[in-house]
């Protein structure tokens, strides 16, 4: 009986924290594409785990078959070329706050040069970079204020594009991206998530977590990584993947709630939310 009082009053404050979160973080008036009848094609992410290559090398029929969505340093990549997504979703500050990091300004220029019709995902307040001018390129904004409490409350404030379950990492506004959009089959690929394989700590008591991509990273980025990750002991980054794989339940529910399919075609995937399919 105790248990459902706490749980009660646990989600009766995240609910209101969430509402006051809404009116002073996200901003009025955005809203999801409407993508008409295509929302009937399926979309596949893309996610950057070293899985994406084999998907890609065996799987081209099936990717070719419906809208693609990418992330984060893809566009520096030869694929970004060969697949030539519908969408491109960026979250990290980083990509916002270093203009002047080589690898940075390469994904920008590859962005801002597609040939073919794109859509890029932006953080409302997020300070865009100079474009040049492309007719093939729209930018969307969205809201990632994080949004938790009682399901009613979820509903509303995501199916309203005010927020979403708390956004640690790209993937978590991508698919609700896709959700919001109205796609009804979403999947994954590229979303290994094998964090903890690669995660240690050494005799400095420093973090070590290499996270491995599906391209290879230059010394630069990687030596950035490793800093990144030194300056937080290791329970706050176990917390941090413990809010990720916890988005995802909470994403995989909101999608039954929208009959909407979510499904994981990435191999060796730890995420252990959605269905898994073999394509």
């Amino acid at each position: 009986m105790m248990d459902k009082v706490n749980d009660f009053f646990a989600r009766l404050w995240q609910s209101l924290l969430s509402v006051v979160k809404v009116v002073l973080m996200s901003k009025w008036g955005i809203k999801w594409p409407d993508i008409g009848e295509r929302r009937q094609r399926g979309i596949v992410i893309l996610g950057n785990g070293p899985s994406l290559n084999d998907t890609v090398a065996t799987a081209r029929d099936f990717l070719a078959a419906h809208d693609l969505l990418a992330v984060n340093f893809a566009a520096g990549t030869p694929l970004f070329n060969q697949l030539r997504p519908n969408y491109y979703l960026l979250a990290d500050p980083h990509f916002f706050n270093a203009l002047d990091q080589p690898n940075v300004a390469k994904m920008w220029e590859a962005i801002a040069g597609v040939d073919w019709e794109m859509t890029l995902f932006v953080p409302s307040r997020a300070a865009m970079p100079p474009l040049c001018t492309n007719g093939n390129l729209t930018v969307a904004r969205y809201n990632a204020t994080p949004v938790e409490g009682f399901e009613a409350v979820e509903n509303v404030l995501y199916g309203s594009a005010l927020g979403m379950p708390r956004p640690r990492n790209v993937l978590i506004p991508s698919i609700m991206a896709a959700i919001g959009m109205g796609y009804k089959q979403i999947y994954l690929a590229g979303a290994d998530h094998t964090w903890t394989r690669t995660l240690s700590v050494d005799d400095d008591n420093n973090v070590v977590s290499v996270q491995p991509h599906f391209y290879k990273e230059d010394d630069r980025e990687v030596q950035r990584s490793r800093t990144e990750y030194m300056h937080y002991p290791l329970h706050t980054i176990m917390y941090s993947f413990y809010v990720a794989f916890k988005s995802y339940f909470t994403i995989a529910r909101y999608a039954r709630h929208r009959g909407i399919e979510v499904v994981n075609i990435t191999p060796g995937s730890f995420i252990d939310a959605f269905p898994r399919q073999k394509v």
